[in-house]
């Protein structure tokens, strides 16, 4: 008796996590995959009995549905430019601030982390005056050099690029922290025992350092990779999907199905797509990382 007590603690002491994500996260899950394959709207949120089982017709609906196709196109373009961008950027910013601990390179930690704190809203505000066409900072400087005003937000290309710029100078704060961390906890004997073998700080950097930040850099990627792929503040704010569609992302597309059309329906399908485009993504990643400590 007093062997099957003691077999229950571990047990006790994980019961409110895993009744907490059963609660809010399986339970929804498994309701939005069944919702998924149904008619439910507005309609039938209110009355349950207009809801109808239509099965793989909402699936089939987005695939031929512009709008979704564009915003997969759009999304893909979001995490091969903005993911690298955020991971190098990051990462060199974390190289730099590594080299000292007096007061300018505390400053300068905090100065880079500010952004990931700051409230989108505050940020699309300020941004917002950035990239206005007559009056905006950056065609300003562009007007010095004899620069035409560059359309920011208002030609799709352009647009889906400045939301990039946006989500990686407000991203690269706690990638930054993570590199840092890692960076520090690198044995400070490997550094001298390079020193003393010769070595240039090209060969330190490529031989000692990255090798030894691979942990730390597939976590960024994986995470980096699944949060560009939910990208949705900057388009929502800054954006709203436009100009013609051109910077609408997947995440914003399920909202605005769910949300602002009330296809509840539509929209579960729209986001096991993209829970399944993820899970793919992520576990690929996990395979080359199995392969690269295999090696």
């Amino acid at each position: 008796m007093k062997q099957l007590l003691n077999n229950r603690h571990p047990y006790m002491f994980i019961a409110p996590a895993v009744i907490l994500l059963t609660l809010f996260s399986v339970i929804p899950i498994i309701v939005a995959l069944v919702i998924s394959f149904t008619d439910m709207n507005l309609k039938g949120l209110a009355n349950w009995s207009a809801i109808s089982f239509i099965g793989l017709e909402n699936y089939k609906d987005l695939f031929s549905d512009a709008t979704f196709i564009k915003s997969v196109f759009n999304t893909f373009f979001y995490v091969i430019i903005g993911v690298p961008l955020v991971i190098i950027a990051s990462l060199s910013i974390a190289l730099l601030l590594n080299y000292g601990t007096s007061w300018i390179f505390n400053t300068f930690r905090a100065v880079y982390y500010m952004p990931s704190i700051t409230n989108i809203i505050a940020v699309a505000v300020i941004w917002g005056y950035l990239y206005n066409t007559e009056y905006g900072l950056f065609n300003y400087l562009l007007s010095l050099l004899t620069v035409d005003n560059i359309p920011w937000l208002e030609e799709p290309t352009i647009a889906k690029i400045s939301l990039i710029i946006l989500a990686v100078w407000k991203g690269i704060g706690i990638n930054m922290i993570i590199f840092l961390a890692a960076l520090q906890g690198i044995p400070k004997s490997y550094y001298e025992a390079a020193e003393m073998d010769g070595a240039s700080r090209l060969q330190v950097l490529f031989h000692i350092t990255l090798p030894l930040l691979r942990y730390a850099t597939f976590f960024v990627t994986v995470t980096t990779l699944i949060g560009w792929m939910q990208f949705f503040e900057e388009p929502f704010v800054m954006t709203d999907g436009g100009p013609l569609d051109g910077t609408i992302s997947i995440a914003l597309f399920i909202y605005q199905e769910g949300f602002r059309y009330s296809e509840f329906g539509y929209a579960a399908a729209g986001s096991f797509i993209l829970f399944a485009m993820i899970i793919i993504v992520t576990v690929f990643q996990f395979k080359l990382q199995k392969k690269d400590t295999d090696l």
